[in-house]
């Protein structure tokens, strides 16, 4: 199991020196909504706890840390995506184990921007009509805990994009590692891959135009148009966190992650929660973009977030008896532009 452990973790490394913070190819991916995180309470970390993610929201940093869910998770998001933007994005999630070493999970998320306004060549002002975006994608995962200091997981990802005449479909594969030690799980180690799959192309009626053929006696034929393809924006999640106990149910987590995207600049950042009685949780992360100097200049920036985020989690007990808890998690990430970004999250653990 550990040579297995080392060749994928050499694997990994060797991806992210080959395609690590590539700007050349800057703009060349699509399906951005594939690095949204819609999850709340990762959020708060700025999505730098890709070690420090157990159960449904591990399918979208490290896809190991769903092996570590107990019993039945279920995660229902809402996010004020950039607040004035008219943007929103709602997710859902499920976890279930099975038998000792098993978790099932299956998650959505789905990505409204609104109605826009229908143009055509004769009316550019607009036709009084209206269509709607839609950015769908679902995944459906599994995680194994392998031994008492690794688990891994894979996960498939169904990614849509259309409006009501063009569509673009594709099949994205996450896989992750997780790695533990100490006496309480209190160090850990991660390697996640992201996003790997075939590129995506658009499709459709919407693509199709009338020509008039005077050599086939002016009648009118269709023609279709062939669009590029574009790549899905791949990335390398590597992840390490430190527990510090601070007595019997006080924690302080420590957490840093690098991540490396194919398609744009590298990023790192540093992370921290504080956890008092396991009831409440106190959390912030800031994340650095290669290349950015100031995070509040909005000139030469290519992320709209400047790195800050924090957050908070509230988890009580159904009963006395019963392990069952019921969850509310918020986080704020600060944005250049527009009011920031607003997630709250309702969990229910059984």
């Amino acid at each position: 199991m550990k040579n297995k452990l080392i060749t994928i973790i050499l694997i990994a490394l060797s991806y992210a020196t080959t395609f690590a913070g590539n700007t050349d190819r800057a703009g060349e991916a699509g399906a951005y909504q594939l690095l949204i995180n819609p999850w709340a309470r990762s959020s708060g970390f700025m999505g730098l706890n890709s070690v420090h993610v157990f159960g449904v929201e591990a399918m979208r940093l490290n896809v190991g840390g769903l092996a570590k869910l107990n019993k039945t998770q279920v995660v229902l998001s809402h996010n004020f995506w950039w607040r004035g933007s008219g943007v929103s994005v709602s997710a859902a999630g499920f976890g279930q184990k099975i038998g000792e070493s098993g978790v099932m999970g299956i998650s959505i998320m789905s990505t409204t921007v609104g109605d826009i306004e229908i143009t055509t060549e004769n009316l550019p002002e607009g036709t009084g009509a209206t269509f709607t975006p839609s950015y769908f994608n679902m995944g459906l995962a599994y995680a194994h805990t392998f031994s008492n200091s690794i688990s891994g997981g894979l996960t498939v990802r169904l990614v849509n994009e259309s409006i009501s005449n063009v569509t673009a479909s594709s099949v994205a594969l996450d896989v992750g590692i997780l790695y533990t030690a100490g006496s309480n799980d209190d160090f850990r180690f991660g390697i996640a891959l992201r996003n790997v799959g075939a590129p995506m192309r658009y499709s459709g009626d919407g693509l199709s135009i009338a020509l008039l053929e005077p050599d086939a006696g002016d009648y009118n034929i269709t023609v279709e148009q062939r669009t590029q393809k574009y790549e899905l924006p791949t990335l390398l999640n590597i992840g390490v966190a430190y527990d510090f106990n601070l007595g019997e149910k006080n924690r302080l987590t420590i957490m840093g992650n690098f991540r490396s995207n194919s398609f744009t600049r590298d990023m790192i950042g540093l992370a921290a929660e504080f956890a008092l009685l396991d009831i409440f949780m106190l959390r912030a992360g800031y994340r650095y973009e290669d290349g950015m100097f100031d995070p509040f200049d909005e000139d030469g920036a290519t992320n709209i977030h400047n790195g800050y985020s924090g957050g908070f989690s509230v988890e009580l007990p159904m009963s006395k008896e019963s392990s069952s808890k019921l969850g509310l998690d918020y986080c704020y990430v600060a944005t250049r532009m527009f009011e920031g970004t607003h997630k709250i999250a309702l969990r229910l653990d059984l």
